[in-house]
């Protein structure tokens, strides 16, 4: 399936508490994609780890375990109809709660668009490289995003190379439009 995005998204890097997305829009518009942080990269003082398996259809278990989960962060993105991130990475583990809307997430691995709906949560390992969208030609999507074991500094978003986002983008039928 065909997926359209009204707007050049050029990269998505998560640096610290902040999210640094460029977009082309007109001072009308609303961003593409609009990140809030909801809390600064916090550490637990106690040593902290973890342990997540998830089994999705069509891809092996993935199991992450971390064993140094201390610190994290939280991250509200607001994603306007038809707008798809680009394809990336992060360094940690990422849960991700559709609080708004519908949500479609993509594994480079499998290129399945997996649908996700208000009030539902996802896991991304992390490490691994994927895009999602907002599905809707008229409904804005909320997400929260809560990423554990991250680096106590750097990027938290891994933007792949173009040329390499250009072929997932080919293979999996992603289409990115610009104005």
């Amino acid at each position: 399936m065909t997926r359209t995005t009204k707007l050049t998204l050029h990269t998505a890097i998560l640096a610290g508490a902040t999210l640094a997305i460029t977009a082309t829009a007109s001072a009308e518009e609303p961003e593409p994609i609009a990140a809030q942080p909801l809390t600064e990269r916090h550490a637990f003082p106690n040593e902290t780890s973890m342990q997540i398996t998830q089994n999705l259809e069509g891809l092996p278990p993935q199991s992450v375990e971390i064993e140094d989960a201390s610190y994290m962060v939280v991250v509200e993105f607001t994603i306007q109809p038809g707008v798809v991130f680009p394809w990336h990475t992060h360094p940690g583990t990422v849960l991700i709660k559709v609080a708004e809307g519908d949500f479609t997430f993509v594994f480079a691995e499998d290129c399945v668009e997996r649908d996700f709906a208000p009030g539902s949560a996802l896991v991304d390992p992390g490490d691994t490289v994927h895009t999602a969208f907002n599905p809707s030609a008229d409904q804005e999507t909320v997400v929260v995003a809560t990423l554990f074991g991250v680096p106590a500094e750097g990027p938290l978003t891994i933007p792949v190379e173009a040329a390499e986002g250009s072929a997932l983008d080919e293979e999996c039928g992603i289409e990115r439009l610009s104005e």
